[in-house]
């Protein structure tokens, strides 16, 4: 049966070839679609991510790590007399306004700590020392505000709301969903960029809990404490962040029409060559019903015929989805391919496959097998 299956779909090799790049197309499609919107979201909770706290202390119903919104920064006092908290401090996420050297006014977010490096903020320093921060009117850019900004070297000068600032370093990888760059400074000079809305405040309280602290007693503590504000176990506000992006700004629906008008080229193009393969080779099917053959030995013969299609198709478009990302690269989208993802789209590839497969067996199941005797 193996043997029949392979003989009828490689009988045309321009119909195989088009069956194949139909499914390699659709493949590509979904594993591009989908890479994109992982890669996308992958930065809209990289920080909480990166950053070494068990817990986040935020506004009441705030909606994501971008859209802070400012509570007293004495509440920090409370949080570090909770037993089970090694260590909290102060963070203040702000967005603000840099001026250019030619002129423009962009947008920036501010990240400010008393000190990053006990909390992995920022986590890939390129040149500089977060250290120096503390010790003037400094700032460390993302290499990402380039795209942005415009090149900038270190022992450069900038104006964020009237402040000038030294740039003192550069990092890697903090990149913001709003596209936003992101940047780095001290917590009390951030206060001094924007007096109005930060002088005594803070937006968040990081907590690193003493080591076999439990993590939702701790959270219910600081909760009793601060009543009128959330705390969020780390993997929860990074889900919160991410689906607030995804609900809002409809990514996710996108990408679900996109995954549908893949999987529907892909099973269009099956159906339609497997079911004219068919029709071109009613005899043949004919003949093996007419030897005893039954409909599942049919059957066999089309779903054959389907899986290898997939496969090769499937083996064609994770090939071009791979190529794809050092291209998505260059223009600085993160392609995410991992191997349990192809894994899925693999199965997903051969389901349907298979059902569109089905539609060549319905007319194949009626099929008289005295048509071979036929002239």
């Amino acid at each position: 049966m193996i043997d029949i299956a392979r003989k009828i779909l490689l009988h045309d090799k321009m119909r195989f070839v088009i069956t194949v790049s139909g499914v390699a197309f659709a493949v590509t499609l979904v594993c591009v679609q989908v890479g994109l919107f992982l890669g996308i979201l992958s930065s809209a909770a990289v920080t909480i991510e990166k950053a070494d706290a068990d817990l986040w202390v935020t506004s009441k119903n705030t909606a994501n790590v971008d859209f802070s919104i400012p509570f007293s920064e004495n509440y920090v006092q409370r949080v570090r007399s909770v037993p089970g908290v090694e260590r909290a401090d102060n963070l203040i996420v702000w967005f603000s306004r840099i001026n250019l050297p030619t002129g423009v006014t962009e947008g920036i977010e501010l990240y400010g700590l008393e000190n990053f490096t006990r909390w992995n903020l920022p986590w890939k320093m390129a040149e500089g020392n977060l250290e120096d921060l503390r010790r003037g009117s400094f700032i460390v850019l993302d290499d990402s505000a380039r795209k942005r900004f415009g090149n900038f070297e270190i022992g450069d000068f900038r104006e964020i709301t009237e402040h000038r600032v030294k740039i003192i370093g550069s990092t890697q990888e903090a990149k913001s969903f709003t596209t936003t760059p992101l940047a780095f400074m001290d917590y009390h000079l951030i206060q001094q960029t924007d007096p109005i809305a930060l002088a005594g405040n803070t937006t968040y309280v990081l907590v690193k809990l003493s080591p076999g602290a439990d993590a939702q007693a701790v959270r219910s503590e600081i909760m009793k404490r601060l009543p009128y504000h959330d705390v969020h176990l780390k993997n929860d506000w990074a889900k919160l962040s991410t689906d607030y992006w995804v609900s809002s700004t409809g990514l996710g629906l996108n990408m679900a029409i996109t995954v549908f008008l893949g999987c529907l080229v892909g099973v269009v193009v099956v159906a339609q060559t497997l079911y004219t393969s068919v029709m071109d080779h009613f005899k043949e099917f004919a003949t093996v019903k007419a030897i005893g053959g039954s409909n599942a030995d049919i059957y066999k013969i089309i779903a054959k015929q389907a899986v290898i299609a997939a496969v090769v198709g499937f083996m064609l478009g994770a090939a071009m989805s791979l190529a794809m990302q050092p291209l998505m690269a260059s223009v600085e989208l993160t392609l995410i391919l991992k191997p349990t993802f192809f894994g899925q789209v693999f199965v997903g590839t051969v389901a349907l496959c298979l059902l569109a497969s089905a539609i060549s067996f319905r007319k194949i199941a009626s099929l008289d097998p005295a048509l071979v005797f036929r002239s």
